[in-house]
């Protein structure tokens, strides 16, 4: 179906996740927050469904939250067959899930499968064995890579979840991590840049000065980099960013870390800064107008007119303008006095 794509997501708290990844406040969480029953979920469904025009779009119910292939199977299926009436009648087409790359076999894809599940997210975090043993995962890349390899060959639409900034982590391990998961065919990434949450392990590295997390601009100039990478490469960018209703972020729990609201607007608005001071190195100073797809127009503007403001400086007067002509992500600048 063309158009854009819709998730209507449920949040699953991590009950069935045996691990405690130094980043992760799960277990306090989950004491906090009550799995969500079959009046919830349909509440949540039919809530999101009245916002929606039918035939607009792409719309999958999407399973987030926890390790969805960590629960009993009875439970998996439990919620699975919560959406099956909005399957059958084609309100939603389709689920997605979210899960580890160890709880990943044969017989679960094939269950999956014949209940609705068209994509599936891995959490991944990182692609280097010595980040992930640094950082608690519980899981090896050669893992990684063996559940991204079954869920691709049985079909599923292939996401790999990654981080930033973990301990023991650094920019070129992250652009391999990156490398990786387009070698892996993956269709859809997720990136995270790392938080210190209260009560973590992180927290306590933190306190005594064994974790340094990145500061806002590492983060957003890597996750500009990553987000380049992964265009070049048709591995379509879902988030960039923690938003503060994931993981029940909020002011109290946040100790430190790259963190802002509009995490994802700042990564496009340096994306556009480099296109644009790549395009106007050679440009001596004349007032310069700027066409971009309609689409483009913000992110090139820059969050708050940022890039409009270091143009500025350079060229004096600056203009930007859109054309439903040029292509999305493309830019034209005319210079003429």
């Amino acid at each position: 179906m063309s158009g854009p794509h819709y998730n209507i997501p449920v949040f699953i708290p991590g009950l069935a996740c045996p691990f405690y990844c130094v980043f992760c406040n799960q277990q306090s969480i989950t004491g906090k927050c009550k799995a969500p029953d079959e009046i919830a979920v349909k509440h949540i469904i039919d809530t999101h469904l009245s916002t929606l025009t039918p035939g607009e779009g792409t719309i999958e119910v999407a399973f987030f939250g926890g390790s969805f292939t960590a629960l009993d199977m009875e439970v998996q299926n439990r919620y699975l067959e919560m959406v099956k009436p909005y399957l059958e009648k084609g309100a939603v087409s389709g689920i997605r899930i979210s899960t580890r790359p160890d709880f990943i076999t044969h017989g679960i894809l094939i269950n999956l499968r014949s209940r609705g599940v068209v994509a599936i997210e891995l959490g991944a975090q990182s692609l280097d064995d010595e980040v992930l043993e640094k950082s608690g995962r519980g899981h090896t890349v050669q893992q990684v890579e063996t559940a991204a390899g079954l869920i691709y060959d049985h079909g599923f639409e292939l996401g790999l979840q990654m981080m930033t900034g973990l301990p023991g982590d650094n920019e070129q391990k992250s652009l391999n991590t990156a490398q990786k998961i387009i070698e892996l065919n993956a269709a859809t990434t997720r990136i995270y840049p790392t938080l210190v949450i209260r009560n973590t392990p992180l927290e306590k590295l933190y306190a005594r000065g064994a974790y340094f997390p990145q500061s806002l601009e590492e983060a957003v100039n890597l996750c500009a980099k990553l987000y380049e990478l992964f265009q070049a490469n048709a591995v379509k960018v879902l988030r960039t960013g923690l938003h503060p209703s994931e993981g029940m972020l909020n002011g109290e729990s946040l100790v430190a870390g790259p963190f802002h609201p509009a995490f994802g607007e700042l990564v496009m608005s340096k994306i556009w800064q480099n296109r644009l001071i790549s395009k106007t190195r050679d440009i001596s100073h004349y007032p310069l107008t700027i066409y971009v797809h309609p689409s483009d127009l913000n992110a090139a503007i820059g969050h708050k007119a940022s890039n409009r403001k270091i143009l500025e400086k350079e060229f004096g007067k600056i203009y930007f303008k859109s054309d439903i002509t040029i292509k999305k992500g493309a830019l034209y600048v005319d210079h003429a006095r």
